[in-house]
């Protein structure tokens, strides 16, 4: 039938209930176009593509499981996009839905396609690794709050849905698994620019041991890092927090 890739990533769901309840989540928030990412040997595929009034489309990189899934679905034809999400265009005009079982390997990555695609993505249900579902999720003092927490949080808000046992899959992974959903911010934290942020960001957490002030300091002039804010660690700030020190910096 097929051969599952260990270079790609690949688990495949096997576990009928844990694939109705994530195609429940994803009809949770009613679509009209659906892209789903990764869909190996068609496990959550096979619900999604019967859903009335949407229209659909997989990406997948595996050729042979492309092959796989058109002649075990014929109703896929036309439907299937044979590349990484990574190196895709946008696959809708106006705003889609996002799913899938994301390769581990690629999720992060993933989520920074989904920020490059925020003011279209009106939801996003999709499972990870369990360590980097927590730490999309974490909250600011938090031991895993990092850079994909606030730059997803900035513009998402997250759920951590529930978790899935790795005799779920085929093979079973090493790691645990988690299903989050993402839902766009009602009202999205005012920040100088979306680039500033992620600088700002990237250059806390990189070297978050330290104080912002000896952190950042590359990025204000030196009467701004007076501020008492500066005392901080970047683990100890909020989303809205970074957004309102973009307008400060030099």
């Amino acid at each position: 039938m097929y051969t599952l890739k260990k270079s790609l990533g690949q688990h495949f769901l096997r576990d009928e209930n844990i694939c109705r309840k994530i195609v429940d989540s994803i009809r949770q928030y009613p679509f009209r176009q659906l892209l789903e990412v990764g869909p190996g040997a068609g496990a959550l595929t096979k619900y999604l593509m019967e859903i009335d009034g949407v229209d659909f489309k997989a990406v997948e990189l595996d050729e042979e499981k492309l092959v796989y899934l058109e002649k075990t679905y014929p109703v896929l034809q036309g439907k299937l996009i044979h590349l990484s999400i990574l190196d895709m265009d946008k696959p809708f005009e106006g705003a889609f839905t996002v799913a899938g079982n994301f390769p581990y390997n690629i999720s992060s990555q993933i989520l920074f396609k989904i920020l490059d695609w925020k003011d279209s993505v009106e939801a996003m249900t999709g499972m990870f690794q369990k360590e980097v579902a927590l730490r999309i999720a974490a909250k600011e003092g938090s031991k895993v709050y990092g850079v994909l927490s606030v730059l997803v949080q900035a513009f998402f808000e997250v759920e951590y849905l529930f978790e899935v046992h790795e005799q779920c899959f085929t093979p079973p992974p090493k790691v645990k698994s988690a299903v989050i959903r993402l839902l766009p911010r009602k009202q999205r934290a005012p920040m100088r620019t979306d680039k500033d942020f992620f600088r700002l960001v990237k250059t806390a957490f990189n070297q978050r041991r330290k104080t912002l002030r000896n952190a950042v300091r590359g990025l204000f002039d030196p009467l701004v890092l007076q501020d008492e804010v500066f005392n901080k660690r970047a683990e100890q700030l909020s989303v809205d927090d970074f957004a309102q020190l973009t307008w400060k910096m030099a």
